[in-house]
């Protein structure tokens, strides 16, 4: 891709076709100066542009190729729509409508939005509760096996790891699980475009046996928002199936600063992959120590080993409620007064993402942004209604594409208790749905997405973001 992206500038071509801002010619100069104008110059459409206009020099396909042999996969597909896209064609490569397939409860609203799009029926597999911290970890083989046991004709299984909090399941157990049944694995390993090229990193899903995987390059790699692969091995999917339903939701408009920026961060990683990581997890160790050490702080990783297999140490876990104050206090402090912005935040935790990309003085902002936070004088923090892990557990009164597509109405929140919902609710991030369409909303589920807004929690897709009202299926 960016052998081809060069060759277009060296020849100079002059384009009649898309993108209509013609090599940023046409795009104004506010934008420009926002921007940069190379954003533009390197925004280059694949047909009869990058490639002929029947893509016979193959730049795509070999692009795609490349990556596949970098990673040990048989098949690799690009996507310029994030996992979302990625993890939807893979579900409805391996399940159609009125299907069966395992899905852990604590999946992606993508994944969610999967099941929506093509009527697959999820039979949900508990992820591990950790009652203790309040969150969730991959689901086990146990949790697996009786779920297959529920549903052997289930076509096969959505496993997710690892988790926005770093901690992983295990892969190869489920896997082998799973191929004993002669049912397909997929993993959405959204988080862990990176594990391939470290050993001291958790198993990546292709080495311990899945068929299907997801990975966002613009998470843990360089790579432009929006990057996503997704990658095949084993007879279980048929890469020409895979393929046309990739085409059935993808864009047939797919930029090359996704394509060019994914094909330079694969080749950076077989180059480089090894010594760049290393130097990350070097890097993160000081500074999980650090931060470990400081007074109110505590770096969590030990605390989740008896119900994971593994975590990514890049994945930096801090505990804040010794400071008095919420994780989503300490987001917006962060933001505010020291300009460190964190991945994730919750009722007690922030999440600082590590990657290769960092060095000691991006290190050293994040270790003096969190002295800083210690001496703040901050208000007590508002309480979140926390469910247990049963709670937690809601009953599925119809398939998700059914309540989300049928007749619906939108009622006070406290009429909402007893009701199948119609909508997704869904504490963002990580993105995992607390309400899930055709689930029965419960009163402790409402109040703690209720509770948690006050505080500070994100519902994003809720219909009214008050939470006042709800999205319910009509009687």
């Amino acid at each position: 891709m960016l052998e081809a992206l060069r060759e277009f500038h060296e020849r100079g071509y002059v384009p009649f076709n898309p993108p209509g801002h013609k090599q940023g010619r046409g795009v104004d100069k506010d934008v420009l100066e926002a921007v940069g104008e190379s954003v533009f110059t390197a925004d280059v459409i694949s047909v009869n542009g990058l490639d002929d206009r029947l893509s016979r020099q193959g730049v795509l396909s070999r692009a795609q190729e490349l990556m596949a042999d970098a990673v040990g996969a048989e098949h690799t597909f690009f996507s310029t729509c994030g996992s979302s896209l990625s993890v939807k064609s893979a579900m409805l490569a391996v399940a159609g409508p009125h299907e069966k397939l395992l899905v852990a409860r604590h999946a992606h609203k993508s994944v969610i939005s999967g099941l929506i799009v093509s009527g697959v029926e999820p039979v949900w597999v508990d992820p591990r509760w950790d009652a203790e911290q309040h969150l969730s970890h991959p689901p086990g083989v146990d949790e697996v096996r009786d779920a297959f046991d529920r549903a052997p004709e289930a076509k096969g299984m959505l496993l997710v790891t690892p988790t926005d909090y770093g901690t992983c399941g295990d892969i190869a157990a489920i896997a082998e699980l799973c191929h004993e049944r002669d049912r397909t694995l997929i993993v959405d390993e959204a988080w862990g475009a990176h594990l391939p090229f470290h050993d001291d990193l958790p198993p990546w899903a292709m080495n311990a046996g899945a068929d299907l995987c997801v990975t966002s390059v613009h998470k843990m790699g360089s790579a432009v928002e929006q990057s996503s692969v997704f990658h095949l091995q084993g007879d279980r999917v048929d890469p020409a199936v895979l393929k046309a339903r990739e085409d059935l939701l993808g864009t047939t408009s797919a930029t090359s600063l996704v394509y060019a920026t994914l094909d330079g961060w694969r080749r950076q990683m077989v180059q480089h992959g090894k010594e760049l990581l290393s130097a990350a997890l070097e890097l993160v160790h000081s500074v999980r120590a650090r931060l470990d050490g400081m007074p109110g702080l505590r770096v969590l990783a030990e605390e989740f080993a008896e119900l994971t297999s593994s975590y990514d140490p890049l994945k930096v876990v801090v505990d804040v409620s010794g400071l008095g104050i919420s994780g989503y206090q300490a987001a917006d402090w962060l933001r505010e007064h020291q300009c460190v912005t964190v991945g994730l935040s919750d009722h007690r935790r922030v999440v600082a993402q590590f990657t290769y990309a960092d060095r000691e003085e991006t290190a050293e902002a994040l270790v003096s942004a969190f002295e800083a936070l210690g001496g703040a004088k901050l208000p007590e923090p508002k309480p979140v209604d926390l469910p247990t892990p049963e709670e937690l557990r809601l009953e599925t009164a119809m398939l998700p594409r059914d309540a989300f597509f049928g007749p619906a109405e939108q009622v006070p929140a406290e009429q909402a208790v007893g009701r199948v919902a119609a909508e997704m609710l869904t504490p963002y991030p990580p993105g995992a749905p607390a309400v899930v369409p055709g689930e029965v909303i419960t009163r402790d589920v409402l109040s703690y997405l209720r509770s948690g807004l006050a505080a500070g929690m994100s519902v994003p897709d809720a219909a009214d973001s008050s939470l006042d009202t709800i999205r319910v299926v009509a009687k």
